[in-house]
């Protein structure tokens, strides 16, 4: 099974609320995959603040799983996020993270949130994680 199998049944297992998927992982790299549905909408017909935090978030989370190992004990310390253009509600959304820094106790990366079939990014996002220390 590849990496981007083994942490899609991960979340599916340990995260059922989440409803993307991981489509690529690589060298400090991911790529996932949000469907927009009803639910991720907000009046005026865009999708949510909440919902593309969320996305940021797991597209780094999966970087970091790709880097480290499955270890699900690495926790969210910082999350800047810059929203930039409005996403096409009927498009699914794609979260591209690249890491930075890969430390010992600190990951920090970069997510770019593209609607699917559009140039220009509509959310870029920083991010910092904690990684759980290693027991004896």
């Amino acid at each position: 099974m590849d990496i981007s199998a083994q942490i899609n049944q991960f979340l599916k297992n340990d995260f059922p609320q989440v409803r993307s998927q991981v489509e690529k992982v690589g060298e400090r790299y991911s790529l996932i995959r949000h469907q927009v549905i009803e639910a991720d909408l907000r009046p005026g017909g865009t999708v949510s603040g909440p919902t593309l935090f969320a996305i940021a978030d797991l597209a780094l989370y999966v970087a970091i799983l790709g880097e480290i190992g499955m270890q699900p004990l690495a926790v969210t310390t910082n999350l800047n996020i810059n929203f930039l253009n409005k996403p096409l509600p009927a498009k699914d959304l794609l979260g591209e993270c690249r890491l930075i820094k890969v430390g010992k106790s600190l990951i920090m990366g970069d997510v770019f949130i593209y609607s699917e079939g559009q140039e220009q990014p509509v959310v870029h996002a920083t991010g910092t994680y904690s990684i759980p220390p290693k027991r004896i």
